[in-house]
């Protein structure tokens, strides 16, 4: 299945109705519905905060492979921004000592069992694998 959405917070409703209808359809379990809603709503609205004036629309794609679901997110004419390159989160630190932003990423990639990212002629690919088993 492959979509796309207006580059905009107000597309999320449609986005997690689409998600919805995917789980539905490919008899996903609700145990494993959390963290694939959680990845593609942070990658959607981190392409949508850091490219707020681009007018091209955001292709979701989703598939179900025998014990995994794969699902990409595709920004076009965009500067990179490969999410398997971002430090970190250092969470045994005290508040007042962890600069802000990263925690989304951080739950995403400690959810997720596999991410890639693909960059070729300004179009930024996002790629995550969330195992069934």
């Amino acid at each position: 299945m492959e979509r796309t959405f207006q580059r905009s917070f107000d597309s999320l409703n449609g986005i997690f109705a689409y998600l919805e209808n995917f789980f539905s359809r490919e008899g996903i379990g609700a145990d494993h519905q959390y963290a694939v809603r959680l990845a593609v709503e942070e990658l959607f609205t981190n392409m949508v905060k850091y490219q707020p004036g681009n007018p091209n629309e955001i292709l979701l794609e989703l598939r179900r492979l025998d014990d995994r679901i794969e699902a990409s997110l595709t920004d076009f004419d965009v500067d990179p921004f490969d999410i398997t390159k971002v430090a970190e989160v250092r969470v045994d630190r005290p508040v007042e000592q962890r600069r802000p932003g990263g925690l989304g990423i951080h739950l995403i990639k400690k959810m997720i069992d596999r991410i890639d990212y693909e960059y070729v002629g300004r179009r930024s690919k996002t790629t995550f694998i969330k195992m069934l088993e």
